[in-house]
C-alpha cells in the first residue's frame, strides 16, 4: 500500500545545523518553497554534543554568517559552544526559517517513474522535488577497534566527553591530537590528572602571528580556497584552539605542563597499549608546517609593504622534552593507573536514511560541490566540499549559495518543460 502523503514541498532540507540554516536562507531569498526538518533542536550538536568548555576555533569576526554578528562576543574573542548555538538559532529566526524540530527523516526514495522523492519521517510522509542532505559528515563517532569492551577501562568518544569529573579516578589516555584531542588533554591535565596523549600526523598553524589571527593569514594567502588537501594529507588533523583566549598549540609546551606525548596508538595486547615510532616525526612535521606558514606570512608582509610588528620569538622551537627524546613504545595501562581512554578520533557520515543512487561502493557521496549524481539530491556540510573552508560556518554559507543557485536553474528547466506542455 502506498504511503499517504501528508504534504508536499519543493525542497526538503534535512538538518537544522549551520548547513541547513545557510541553505534555508538562500532558498528563502530566492523565494523557493522549502521545509527544514530537524530530529532534535536547532544546532543540537553544538549545544548538547560537545564538552562543557568548548569554544569556537576561529574568532567571532570570522566564524559567522555574513548577515549577522555575534551579539555578546567581541570580534577577536572565541564564542562558547552555547553562544554558537544561540547565534545559529537567532540567525534562523532572523529570516523566519521554516524549520520543524522533533521530526526525524527515516527514509528517502526516488518516486518511481516521476520527478522528485518520497520522504518518510517520524511525523508522516512528504513529497519533495529536491532533497538537501544538510546533516554534514560528523554524524557517527569513530572509535578504532583496538581495545575490547571487556577491558576494565572506561572508553568514551570526545562527543560524549563533558568535563574531567565525568571520568573515573586515575590517569587518562587521549587518542588523537587534533583540535578536540589537544584541548581535552590540556583540560584533563589542568584538573590534576596524568595524561598520555597519542599524537598522529597533524598541521599546526600559529594561533596568531604578527598581530593577525591564523584565519586571516589563511585568507590572504588563499589557503581557504584550496580545493583539496595535499596528496597524503587527507587524514591529517589541524591542531588549533581558541581555548584560554586563543593560543598556539605547542606539543612541547603540552609536554612541559606534564602531558606525556606518545606515538599513534597501534595495538592493545593484554592490558598493554603499543604505540608507533612516529611521535618525533609527527611533531617535527607539525613544526615544519607551522614555520612554513610564518615564512609565507613574512613574504606576504614584505611584498605588500604592510606595517605589522615583527615577531622573531614565534620562530623559536623549544627543546625536545624527555618523552620525545626517549619515547614510550608501549604502556601497561594498569601499572600506569590509566583507567579511562578518550577517543578524539573523529566522525564518519551516516546516510543510511538516503536510499538513492548517490553513493559509491564505500557508502561515500558521489558529488561535485554538493551536486549528487542522483538528480535532485544534494549534499551540504561536507569537508572540502568546494574548498578548505567548507566545514566552517562562513564556508558552508557559500556552498549553500551554490546549491541554491543550482536548484534554481533546475527549476527553470522544469518550468520550461511545463510551458511547452501547456502550449501543446
Amino acid at each position: 500500500m502506498a504511503e499517504e502523503v501528508i504534504e508536499t514541498t519543493e525542497v526538503l532540507v534535512v538538518g537544522a545545523g549551520q548547513a541547513g540554516i545557510a541553505m534555508s536562507e538562500h532558498l528563502s531569498s530566492m523565494q523557493i518553497p522549502h521545509l527544514v526538518l530537524e530530529r532534535y533542536a536547532i544546532a543540537e550538536r553544538w549545544r548538547n554534543e560537545r564538552w562543557d568548555s568548548l569554544v569556537a576555533n576561529g574568532p567571532a569576526w570570522h566564524d559567522r554568517f555574513p548577515g549577522l554578528e555575534f551579539e555578546s562576543v567581541q570580534p577577536d574573542e572565541f564564542a562558547t559552544k552555547d553562544q554558537v548555538a544561540d547565534y545559529l538559532a537567532a540567525y534562523a529566526q532572523k529570516f523566519q526559517a521554516p524549520i520543524r524540530c522533533g521530526v526525524e527523516v527515516t527514509k528517502v526514495t526516488k518516486k518511481p517513474g516521476a520527478q522528485g522523492f518520497i520522504v518518510q519521517t517520524s511525523a508522516g510522509t512528504i513529497e519533495a522535488r529536491f532533497v538537501v542532505a544538510a546533516t554534514g559528515a560528523f554524524q557517527q563517532p569513530v572509535i578504532p577497534e583496538l581495545i575490547p569492551e571487556s577491558a576494565e577501562l572506561e572508553q568514551l568518544h570526545s562527543s560524549s566527553y563533558r568535563n574531567p569529573k565525568q571520568l573515573p579516578a586515575g590517569a587518562v589516555l587521549v587518542v588523537g591530537a587534533g583540535s578536540s584531542g589537544v584541548q581535552i588533554a590540556d583540560e584533563i591535565q589542568r584538573s590534576g590528572r596524568q595524561v598520555y596523549l597519542a599524537v598522529g600526523p597533524h598541521d599546526r598553524p600559529p594561533r596568531s602571528y604578527r598581530s593577525r589571527d591564523f584565519v586571516w593569514w589563511l585568507g590572504v594567502l588563499n589557503k581557504w580556497e584550496a580545493s583539496a588537501p595535499a596528496a597524503g594529507a587527507e587524514h591529517v588533523t589541524i591542531a588549533v584552539s581558541g581555548a584560554h583566549g586563543g593560543r598556539t598549540v605547542d606539543f612541547r609546551e603540552l609536554a612541559k605542563s606534564g602531558i606525556t606525548l606518545v606515538g599513534r596508538a597501534n595495538e592493545y595486547v593484554d592490558g598493554v597499549m603499543k604505540f608507533g615510532d612516529d611521535l618525533v616525526t609527527n611533531v617535527n612535521r607539525g613544526d615544519d608546517n607551522y614555520l612554513s606558514l610564518l615564512a609565507e606570512a613574512d613574504e606576504y608582509i614584505e611584498r605588500n609593504g604592510l606595517d605589522l610588528p615583527e615577531e622573531p620569538e614565534a620562530k623559536v622551537i623549544g627543546p625536545d622534552p624527555e618523552c620525545m627524546v626517549n619515547p614510550l613504545r608501549e604502556l601497561d595501562l594498569k601499572q600506569a593507573e590509566v583507567n579511562s581512554v578518550l577517543w578524539a578520533t573523529g566522525f564518519s557520515s551516516d546516510y543510511s536514511w538516503l536510499d538513492v543512487d548517490a553513493f559509491d561502493e564505500r557508502g561515500r557521496p558521489v558529488q561535485a560541490r554538493g551536486v549528487s549524481r542522483e538528480p535532485g539530491i544534494y549534499f551540504l556540510g561536507l569537508p572540502w566540499q568546494s574548498r578548505r573552508g567548507s566545514s566552517f560556518i562562513w564556508g558552508v554559507w557559500h556552498d549553500a549559495k551554490y546549491l541554491a543557485d543550482h536548484i534554481g536553474i533546475q527549476r527553470s528547466y522544469q518550468q520550461y518543460e511545463l510551458s511547452e506542455l501547456a502550449q501543446a
